[in-house]
């Protein structure tokens, strides 16, 4: 497969050049697949990655946690446009009126409004969620009404995985090992750590400033309060190529065993909400939903502390591409690998983004969403954001900082403007940047946008 022969070389490069500590790869195509490792899996015990190492799945859960919701739906328990409240009735949120507006389509379209994207309440066992719910609806509010804008949401996808509890009478991860996992014949994957240390799985690291090297992270996973979103499932590269597989079109495993229907695959490829802005993709139901090469492509990263994910989708050319590095900088190679990729196929057009002069005085303000205020204001010619992290209790705080790997403090940035409500950061090629480097702004800057979401203008 030449493909993979690419896809290996670049590995190799990429982590010597970088000293991300290990990557992992796979590629399905036209029926033929490959894995490739490289590198180590743990710094701290030289264990080496290999094919079969596991590793978190972070966000890209929220696709298999779709794929539960839509199950519920083609047997009758669900309905996408129902209110969320019909099934559960004590779903509440800070602001007064608000749950009752959220259907559940809201939940997995990353449309809820819920704003909970840094809420990290610590709970463990069987009722993980219905305390995550509760806390919620005490401690998180809106930041716009249901179906007015895409914004990432986990706190939605929480929501939805204990909706699945209560219609179903089965606890989350339950659900997920026998209606995903097994379904899927995702063999090697699981829900707890207690089940990966049995095999070699790997772990997260982060750059040390101190040293100049790399240093393991201190935090394997999230709590189990965010198992829907992504905080718990564990698995192999083949494990996410046999799930990726279920999504090429009919809905049925690599065995043969119907995962879902091919009109519910078909529901969750088509765009539900487009943003309309270059920074964020438009969703279907679950997936992130691309044009690349003239070819529909759909993926989820899933990030876990110091590790990154990705998953990709092409049904148009029978492709599925998965990837892991248990380092985040692994982001910029997957990028590459996914573009590189889309190439095969057709033409990708590079973005091409110029400076601009405009009023930037309308942009400068307080944003804020949970735990997270950005100060912006206009200095020479451009925007200076300041974005700091309130934790809202010292165990938040405790989880957050695990999870990027030390204390979050981060340096004014300057953007200049390049569109209309368009920023990119100031001093770097804009020739062919990331999308994700972009800032947006919407709603007459009521609203700014990065990395997919929102925070709103506040007065304070």
């Amino acid at each position: 497969m030449n493909e993979i022969a690419h896809i290996s070389k670049r590995a190799a490069d990429f982590c010597e050049a970088t000293q991300v500590p290990g990557f992992l790869a796979g590629i399905y195509h036209a029926g033929e697949q490959a894995v490739v490792a490289h590198g180590v899996a743990n710094v701290a015990t030289g264990a080496p990655m290999s094919e079969d190492t596991k590793f978190l799945f972070g966000s890209i859960t929220k696709i298999m946690t779709t794929t539960l919701v839509l199950q519920q739906v083609e047997r009758g328990t669900l309905d996408l446009d129902a209110p969320v409240v019909d099934y559960l009735p004590e779903f509440r949120l800070a602001t007064p009126g608000a749950a009752e507006k959220i259907r559940v389509r809201h939940l997995v379209t990353h449309t809820s409004g819920i704003d909970a994207d840094l809420f990290f309440p610590d709970a463990v066992g069987r009722e993980a969620l219905k305390i995550y719910l509760e806390r919620l609806g005490r401690e998180c509010g809106v930041l716009f009404e249901p179906g007015e804008y895409v914004s990432y949401s986990n706190g939605g996808m929480i929501v939805a995985g204990r909706l699945l509890e209560v219609v179903t009478g089965r606890p989350y991860h339950e659900l997920l090992e026998r209606d995903v996992f097994a379904a899927a014949g995702m063999a090697s994957a699981c829900t707890s750590a207690e089940q990966a240390i049995l095999r070699s799985t790997a772990i997260g690291h982060f750059p040390d400033p101190t040293t100049g090297g790399i240093r393991p992270t201190g935090m394997f996973m999230l709590p189990q309060t965010w198992g829907p979103a992504g905080s718990t499932p564990i698995g192999t590269i083949e494990d996410l190529l046999a799930f990726g597989r279920v999504h090429l079109g009919d809905g049925l495993a690599p065995s043969g065993t119907r995962v879902l229907s091919a009109r519910s695959v078909a529901r969750m490829q088509s765009v539900t909400y487009d943003l309309s802005t270059p920074n964020t993709s438009p969703v279907g139901l679950g997936w992130l939903v691309r044009s690349l090469g003239g070819t529909t492509v759909l993926t989820m990263s899933g990030a876990s502390p110091g590790g990154v994910a990705v998953l990709v989708v092409v049904p148009e050319h029978d492709l599925v591409f998965a990837a892991y590095g248990n380092d985040s900088r692994a982001l910029a190679l997957h990028d590459e690998l996914l573009l590189w990729l889309a190439g095969l196929f057709g033409t990708v057009e590079t973005p091409a983004y110029a400076p601009e002069a405009v009023d930037l005085q309308p942009y400068a303000g307080t944003y804020r969403s949970n735990q997270l205020r950005v100060d912006v204001r206009v200095v020479d010619g451009g925007l200076e954001e300041q974005v700091t992290y309130e934790p809202a209790d010292e165990v938040q705080e405790r989880i957050f900082t695990g999870f990027v790997g030390g204390s979050f403090t981060a340096p004014p940035l300057r953007y200049v403007p390049v569109g209309k409500d368009l920023f990119a950061p100031a001093g770097i090629p804009l020739q062919g940047l990331p999308s994700h480097y972009l800032v947006s702004y919407h709603g007459g800057a009521a609203y700014r946008c990065a990395g997919g979401r929102m925070t709103r203008r506040s007065s304070v």
